[in-house]
C-alpha cells in the first residue's frame, strides 16, 4: 500500500499525508514538503496529535485536540473540509484549505485517513509584482516587504481614488510589542529573524488586493480597500491572533513568540495621507497603553 501511495501521491502540488489509526503518520509527499516546510523524514513516523503543523482556525481556537478534521474522520468515516493556519516549519502561519477522506479495510472499517491541504495564499499578478520588486528603491531590503516611500505612494493613490472614485480605504498600523527587549535579550540576529518572521505572518494573510509594509523599525502598515469600520476591526483582530500564535527558536532552541499592538483607521474624505497614518498610529498607541497585544479601530 505505502508503494501504492510513492507512486501516485508523492509528486503532487498538494500537500498528502496519510495516517494509521493511532493518527501515526505514514505518508508524506512533496507537497507537503513543500508548503508546510516539513520533510518527510521529519514527519513519517510521529504522530499528528504531536501538533507539529498545529492547525489553528481564525478565531485563534487550536485544533488538533479539539476540533481537528483528521481525527474526525478516523472517527466517523466522514469526510471533512475546513480553512484553517498551519505552523510553519520556519514559524510564520500559512493560510492552507484542507480535506480529509476515510481509508477503509477489506471489513469496511476505518484503518486510515488522508489529509489533502492546499495553500491558500492570494494569488498576487506574477508580472506586476514582478515589475515592482525589481524597483528596489520601493523594496524593504530585509523583510522584502513594500518600503515606506512606497507605502505613503500607494496611500495617495488610495486617497486620489477615493475622491474620484469614493472607493473606501483604511489602513492599520502595527507595531511589534516589547522588541527592544528581544534585541536585547537575543542580539539584533535574532530581532531580524522577528521583524521577518512578523512580515511574512502578515503578507501571507492579506488579501490579493491589500498592500502590506514596513513602515520604519518595528512598525508595520497594512492598506486595506473597501473596508468598513467593522471589517477593518475583523482583518486587524485575525492578524493580531496569527502573529500571537507564530513562534520562533533560536540557534539555542529558545522558543521567541511576539506579540503586536495593531491600530486601525478609515480613511475620511477630508484626510491628508499623513493625518489618515497619524490617527491609526494613536489607535495603536492606545493599544500599547491598555496591555499591549490588542487592536483598537475606529
Amino acid at each position: 500500500m505505502e508503494e501504492k501511495w510513492n507512486s501516485v501521491l508523492k509528486d503532487l502540488y498538494e500537500g498528502v499525508y496519510v495516517v494509521d489509526r493511532n493518527r501515526k503518520i505514514l505518508f508524506w509527499n512533496s507537497g507537503s514538503e513543500n508548503i508546510s516546510g516539513y520533510t518527510s523524514a521529519e514527519v513519517v513516523g510521529r504522530h499528528c496529535q504531536d501538533n507539529l503543523l498545529d492547525h489553528m482556525d481564525a478565531s485563534g481556537h487550536h485544533l488538533c485536540h479539539d476540533g481537528c478534521p483528521l481525527h474526525h474522520t478516523l472517527r466517523t468515516g466522514e469526510t471533512r473540509s475546513a480553512d484553517v493556519f498551519l505552523r510553519h516549519q520556519l514559524g510564520h502561519r500559512v493560510p492552507v484549505r484542507v480535506r480529509t477522506l476515510p481509508i477503509h479495510d477489506a471489513d469496511g472499517e476505518v484503518a486510515a485517513a488522508i489529509e489533502i491541504f492546499e495553500s491558500a495564499v492570494p494569488k498576487r499578478d506574477i508580472f506586476a509584482e514582478h515589475r515592482q520588486l525589481t524597483n528596489m528603491a520601493m523594496t524593504d531590503e530585509l523583510t522584502r516587504l513594500k518600503n515606506r516611500r512606497f507605502m505613503m505612494l500607494q496611500l495617495q493613490h488610495a486617497l486620489n481614488e477615493l475622491h474620484e472614485f469614493d472607493r473606501s480605504f483604511g489602513v492599520l498600523f502595527i507595531d511589534i510589542d516589547d522588541f527592544k527587549d528581544i534585541n536585547d535579550r537575543h542580539g539584533h540576529g535574532v530581532g531580524d529573524d522577528i521583524l521577518r518572521l512578523v512580515a511574512s505572518t502578515l503578507s501571507n494573510n492579506t488579501r490579493a488586493d491589500d498592500i502590506t509594509g514596513r513602515y520604519g523599525g518595528e512598525e508595520f502598515l497594512v492598506i486595506l480597500k473597501g473596508v468598513t469600520s467593522k471589517t477593518i476591526h475583523a482583518v486587524a483582530e485575525k492578524l493580531r491572533l496569527l502573529v500571537a500564535a507564530s513562534v520562533w527558536y533560536t540557534d539555542d532552541l529558545d522558543r521567541i513568540q511576539v506579540t503586536v499592538s495593531v491600530g486601525g483607521a478609515i480613511c475620511h474624505a477630508d484626510d491628508t495621507v499623513e493625518s489618515l497614518v497619524d490617527r491609526a498610529d494613536k489607535f495603536m498607541y492606545q493599544a500599547k497603553q491598555q496591555g499591549k497585544n490588542q487592536t483598537i479601530t475606529e
